[in-house]
């Protein structure tokens, strides 16, 4: 028997984290093609700080409530799902509800907890691997052989994009701040890890290469980055936008880009269509899982808190101060 009401997570007013306060709500029942997820562990994601802040809203038809990754039991199906149990373990990506004891999903963006995985390790994959999937694998075309620079490595979606691409057969280089940050992304098999604070990425990439630059860049960066990007950037090299931390808007010389016939692409994953969604995930599930199953990849976990702390997990993100996920337990 499922219960009337759940406690959640709210938004009270757009502000810093303290606008996050736990609520009570009725449990939500799934729609056709829908399941009801017990939540066990939720993942901590930029969008949710943006959110927060009144930067992000939610897409049409989906919860207020932040969170777009969760780890749990399958409580209740909708009407016409066959591909999953009451009962199943899984992780999922939501366009939003994860910050609550139960969440509804399409059936379809559920993906099995890996083997040897718990619930805290399972929530923190849909959102990065998603992510990293559809823009360097499917966006970026990355292939075995190439260079992929990513920025921001030590986040969550970097650790994750450093471990892929040289699971694929990449070269990986990564910037970070600090010896520690730039430490983890080589652990994690970056074969070089620039600290942007004290090196240009642009002159190491440039004799790191010997010239020829990279293939594809994972850049959440944004601003002054974009025209560094594209001097850093091979023949046909690939420039994949998915943040603008340093902003949208950035003067630059185009030539460049006719010469080296480049191809400057980007995307959000939150407003793209569930049918969009569910073939990532089935990419995922036939590439992605095996090499999470045979520990070949892993998230990176860098904190956990309970949900009615879900303030100070964001203030942790603020902070910057992280390498890897920030996860809540339920």
């Amino acid at each position: 028997m499922l219960p009337a009401a759940m406690t959640c997570v709210e938004i009270s007013k757009p502000g810093e984290p303290e606008v996050l306060v736990a609520v009570s709500r009725p449990t939500p029942i799934p729609n056709p093609g829908e399941v009801l997820i017990k939540v066990a562990a939720a993942g901590v994601n930029r969008p949710d700080v943006l959110q927060r802040q009144g930067a992000y809203p939610a897409p049409p038809g989906a919860s207020d409530l932040p969170g777009l990754e969760v780890a749990g039991t399958i409580e209740a199906l909708g009407d016409g799902v066959t591909s999953a149990r009451i009962g199943d373990a899984v992780c999922a990506l939501v366009p939003g509800g994860g910050y609550a004891e139960y969440c509804t999903v399409d059936a379809r963006l559920c993906l099995p907890i890996p083997t040897g995985y718990d619930m805290i390790r399972a929530a923190a994959l849909p959102e990065t691997f998603f992510t990293v999937w559809h823009n360097v694998v499917e966006r970026g075309r990355l292939q075995a052989g190439e260079r992929l620079l990513v920025h921001g490595g030590a986040s969550g979606i970097g650790t994750t994009a450093i471990q892929l691409a040289k699971a694929l057969g990449a070269t990986v280089y990564a910037t970070a701040s600090g010896a520690a940050k730039c430490k983890a992304c080589a652990d994690l098999g970056a074969a070089m890890a620039i600290d942007y604070t004290a090196q240009d990425f642009v002159e190491v990439i440039k004799a790191e290469t010997k010239g020829k630059g990279v293939d594809v860049i994972l850049d959440m960066v944004g601003g002054d980055y974009m025209p560094r990007n594209v001097k850093s950037l091979a023949m046909d090299g690939r420039l994949v936008s998915i943040a603008f931390l340093r902003g949208a808007t950035a003067e630059m010389n185009m030539m460049p880009v006719m010469l080296k016939r480049l191809t400057l692409t980007g995307s959000t994953l939150r407003p793209q269509s569930n049918d969009a969604k569910a073939r990532m995930a089935e990419g995922l599930r036939k590439t992605v899982w095996p090499l999470l199953e045979a520990g070949a990849i892993a998230p990176v976990i860098h904190a956990t808190f309970p949900l009615a702390r879900a303030a100070e997990a964001h203030r942790l993100m603020e902070s910057n101060a992280h390498i890897g996920k920030i996860i809540l337990t339920v």
